[in-house]
């Protein structure tokens, strides 16, 4: 088995397969304390003892099988956190299994847990809390075997003060009166699906619920709830979508959760609730994201990669399914246009990560490296990329479709590596061995940079972005009078996001031109998330600075890291805004999230 390099677990010695979880929320003191009760099974003769991983976690107590048992910390890794090594009072056999209770207290600084104060939510009124544990930020709230590696059912309760919800990423189980504690209620919950610790998720808040289907509701403050279920109406559509591309839906419950502002990423696919960004309810990319998490219903959360090193397995295959529910839902030009924008979106990532850099490998090495300091595009792009590619050589999009539901049913419930992925595909496509024989394996996996070859895209709905953004850059002053609105008329606002993708592609424009380009296409005035950024990008990078407290208030208005951290790194290129950028991330510092301070702060040279 190869191990995981960002774990300190070993799970060929011993599995933890169920977890029962009792803890309460303090908003005082910004902690979760508890208690984690793990059943381990012995995976090899006379075992004595688990380790299991904690970052900034308080151990009080450990009995196994109610036996007190001896507990010891071993020495503190700068990002995996620090072992916890437990003995057992007596061995364990082979396939014997005990439960490991283990008494907790998180910490205030956790980098799995976002605290809020009621100022810094929409209702005003109360606070809020939620967690986010992928890639390995699930130890920072128990100990726990936190490696995909692992999988475990769980069965959790937790007591929160009674005027708010707690949601978790798991079916609902029901609610009483805390029996400890008048002032809070205890929310229960239960996953009955194997799930690796990087989506065990709860939050805690003010929320309401809207059903918008069969088996969805959307969960958010008051103030967004009508919103939301406006916007994610499509929601049941496009899982029946998945289902007919990818096989049932084993999960039961289909749940969408918006989250404050500050919230890293554009979703996060937490079973039977998938967590997204309010910056979706100001975008088109509502499509995009709620489809992308759907898909991870099938590509991460049942077939999981085994490492991070792997990550390509769970988000190459979860994009290739999200395009083609956006073929069905849109057409196929649409899905070939869209997996066009994703080959420049990896063009501009390998710009800024440098082509030799080997976080641009497909497969990485982990050893010694932070997974959310080497998060990318990459294993989304790269990996739709060699996948887009293997089902033009392979026979079509049918055909292909073919192989993604065999490899899901094959490897559900498993955690797997790219080797287990590519013989899996050999099997599959025995009578086309010849074929696969001829793609450049070694290249796509370990080489950095862009994939060796590029695959074939319809370009129909990309022909208009590419005319309008070569006129741009290859117009004189004397010219700037030949742009006017009517240039826009006939794009969509998909269109719009690619022309100015193409635009931050090239050397930067000049400065009379992003000005004389405001006057005709008034792009300021336009509040689609996904539009403002590249437009606000566009404008730093030529150096306008009447851009710059926009770009800034977008930086810190809302915390998805897509956004946050290349608003940042422009402002912080530009000489004019470079010293504003960096007081004003130091000001907000404390009220963002901890692993984008933490890589923003890295990007700005401010790391602690």
């Amino acid at each position: 088995a190869m191990a995981d390099p960002s774990s300190f677990a070993s799970p060929a010695c011993c599995l933890t397969r169920h977890l029962h979880l009792r803890c309460r929320v303090d908003f005082g003191a910004r902690v979760l304390r508890g208690t984690a009760a793990l059943t381990a099974r012995a995976e090899r003769e006379t075992l004595r003892c688990l380790v299991l991983d904690t970052k900034d976690v308080q151990v009080f107590k450990v009995t196994v099988n109610g036996q007190d048992a001896q507990f010891a910390f071993g020495e503190k890794h700068s990002f995996k956190g620090t072992p916890l090594e437990i003995t057992f009072p007596n061995e364990l056999r082979r396939g014997q299994e005990a439960i490991v209770e283990i008494s907790f207290e998180s910490s205030p600084q956790s980098s799995a847990l976002q605290w809020f104060t009621p100022e810094q939510t929409s209702g005003k009124k109360h606070p809020f809390l939620f967690s986010q544990c992928q890639a390995i930020h699930c130890r920072a709230i128990f100990p726990c075997q936190d490696t995909p590696a692992v999988k475990l059912t769980y069965y959790a309760e937790i007591s929160v003060p009674k005027e708010l919800v707690a949601l978790m990423s798991a079916n609902r189980d029901g609610e009483a009166p805390d029996p400890e504690d008048s002032a809070h209620k205890v929310y229960r919950f239960s996953q009955n699906v194997p799930i690796p610790c990087y989506l065990f998720a709860l939050v805690v808040g003010a929320l309401e619920s809207r059903k918008i289907g069969p088996r969805t509701l959307v969960w958010a403050e008051k103030e967004l709830v009508d919103k939301s279920a406006y916007e994610f109406s499509e929601a049941e559509a496009m899982l029946k979508t998945a289902e007919d591309l990818a096989g049932p839906y084993v999960w039961g419950q289909y749940d969408l959760l918006v989250l404050p502002p500050s919230f890293p990423y554009g979703g996060m696919e937490n079973p039977c609730l998938t967590f997204v960004t309010p910056t979706l309810l100001v975008s088109i990319a509502v499509i995009k994201v709620i489809a992308h998490e759907i898909s991870h219903s099938w590509t991460g959360n049942l077939v999981t990669n085994k490492t991070w090193e792997h990550f390509w397995l769970n988000e190459g295959h979860t994009v290739y399914l999200e395009r083609r529910i956006g073929g069905r839902l849109f057409g196929e030009q649409f899905r070939h246009f869209q997996a066009l924008g994703g080959w420049r979106e990896l063009q501009n990532t390998i710009n800024t990560l440098g082509d030799k850099n080997p976080v641009t490998n497909l497969v990485i090495n982990l050893d010694e490296v932070d997974p959310d300091v080497a998060y990318s595009s990459v294993p989304y792009e790269k990996g739709f990329a060699l996948l887009f590619y293997l089902e033009q050589l392979l026979g079509g999009p049918d055909v292909f479709i073919g192989f993604l539901k065999a490899y899901v049913q094959t490897f559900a419930y498993k955690s797997i590596v790219t080797e287990d992925w590519k013989k899996f595909l050999y099997s599959y496509f025995k009578d086309k061995v010849d074929i696969l024989d001829k793609v450049d394996w070694d290249s796509w996996f370990h080489a950095p940079g862009m994939p060796p070859v590029k695959p074939t895209y319809d370009t129909t709905l990309s022909n208009a972005c590419i005319a309008l953004s070569q006129r741009w850059i290859q117009a004189k002053e004397s010219d700037l009078g030949s742009f006017s609105s009517a240039d826009l008329k006939e794009m969509s606002s998909h269109q719009l996001i690619e022309f100015l993708a193409l635009l931050l592609l090239e050397a930067p424009l000049p400065l009379s031109h992003v000005q004389r380009m405001q006057e005709v296409y008034n792009f300021n005035a336009i509040n689609n998330s996904e539009i403002r950024f590249r437009w606000l990008r566009l404008c730093i990078r030529s150096k306008w600075e009447a851009a710059i407290p926009l770009a800034l208030k977008m930086a810190t208005d809302q915390g998805r890291m897509k956004f946050t951290r290349p608003l940042f790194r422009d402002l912080y290129g530009f000489d004019k805004s470079r010293d504003l950028a960096v007081k004003t991330f130091l000001e907000h510092r404390a009220s963002m999230h901890p692993v984008t301070s933490m890589l923003v702060g890295k990007d700005l040279k401010q790391d602690q």
